[in-house]
């Protein structure tokens, strides 16, 4: 089997005051003053919006490490937006380095291979139950 990820959350008796422990990592959430939190912490959806740029980024560092691209430092900026087609997500992608036209294509691809971009796609069935 696999390694097994985990995340515990604890939603704390302080309103929307969550803490999180993965490995030997805690995090804290919370929700914005407006929406009845003591702003703490990142919200659960900028959390989402993080990881997502963090695997995207990292998944196309290994990317171009294989292929022996120097490509510099890479910034991905993850936006939730909303209109009246409804909620969806943006991904802007840059670079340090230049790069051609063909890497830009292939980065492109790859891109959309972040494990955790395929679970937000709908990629990962999630079993819920009640203890």
């Amino acid at each position: 089997m696999s390694e097994v990820k985990k995340s515990e959350v604890v939603l704390t008796n302080k309103n929307f005051l969550a803490e999180a422990k993965t490995r030997n990592h805690y995090l804290t959430m919370d929700q914005s003053v407006a929406a009845g939190g003591g702003d703490t912490g990142a919200t659960p959806v900028e959390y989402l919006l993080t990881a997502i740029g963090g695997c995207v980024s990292m998944t196309l560092r290994t990317y171009a490490e294989r292929r022996g691209w120097d490509i510099g430092e890479i910034t991905v900026n993850v936006s939730q937006l909303k209109d009246e087609n409804g909620t969806y997500l943006t991904e802007e992608i840059s670079f340090e380095k230049e790069i051609t036209a063909e890497q830009r294509k292939k980065l492109l691809v790859f891109a959309g291979k972040c494990p955790v971009a395929k679970m937000v796609k709908g990629e990962t069935k999630i079993i819920t139950t009640i203890q």
